[in-house]
């Protein structure tokens, strides 16, 4: 099979990738892998900002993330919905038409309701996206992602690993900032002055899992298998690896 995007992040809104998978996308793009997000809303029912700014500030921020490309699906906000024919075949045609080999989800556990359902229904369709007879508009081949990981935007979720985003922090700082329409705005739960630093100081929790400054958490719905063990401990050679010697 092949694909045509490295990692591919899906976001409810403009903004949401940025700030909880953000750093996973930077760092990955700084190895070299080729990296885009799709926004599944416009954010048009957000209580500030319009989505003429949410588009000037997505685009802003895409730049900071080095994204191959971004696109948006502008499905409803505020009306997210798994069990939508028309949400769903609107998400397959991507899956199949962008074709990524990695594909970043939102965690189906959230405080949002539109975040629910956006990991929801980006899990369905990319099961959905690998059924031939599953029909779009227009036609697509089917295809199906190597591996899908979700991401924790609100509520907490036991990661599979943990991914060390200490040497790009600061650009994923630089990224969110860039959605001023939305933060250090009073009245919703983003925009509150304490959101960044109770973003930051998660980062720096999950880092710590694992021994280094900053790092984000992602969460595989299946057991994800290793070839060489050795191999890989060998290469992720996190202080934390030393947390089983024996006690002095």
């Amino acid at each position: 099979m092949s694909f045509a995007i490295d990692v591919l992040a899906i976001g409810p809104h403009p903004d949401d990738v940025e700030l909880f998978c953000g750093g996973t996308l930077l760092r990955l793009a700084e190895l070299g892998h080729a990296t885009a997000v799709v926004d599944l809303t416009r954010g048009e029912r957000a209580s500030h900002g319009t989505p003429e700014e949410r588009a000037r500030e997505t685009e802003e921020a895409s730049a900071v993330l080095g994204l191959r490309w971004r696109e948006n699906l502008g499905l409803p906000d505020t009306g997210l919905d798994a069990a939508s024919p028309d949400q769903l075949a609107a998400v397959v045609e991507v899956l199949r038409r962008r074709r990524p080999e990695v594909l970043l989800v939102p965690w189906i556990e959230e405080r949002h309701p539109d975040h629910a359902a956006a990991g929801a229904l980006v899990a369905k369709a990319a099961f959905y996206a690998g059924v031939r007879k599953v029909e779009t508009t227009p036609p697509s081949e089917r295809f199906t992602p190597r591996q899908l990981l979700y991401y924790p935007m609100r509520h907490r979720m036991p990661p599979t690993f943990v991914v060390d985003t200490s040497a790009v922090a600061d650009r994923k700082a630089q990224a969110v900032s860039c959605y001023r329409s939305q933060l250090g705005r009073d009245g919703t739960l983003i925009g509150s002055r304490l959101a960044w630093p109770a973003i930051e100081a998660r980062d720096r929790y999950h880092g710590s899992l694992i021994g280094v400054a900053h790092g984000e958490a992602l969460r595989a719905p299946n057991v994800p298998g290793l070839v060489d063990p050795v191999r890989h401990f060998r290469d992720n050679p996190f202080p934390e690896a030393h947390a089983f010697e024996p006690l002095r």
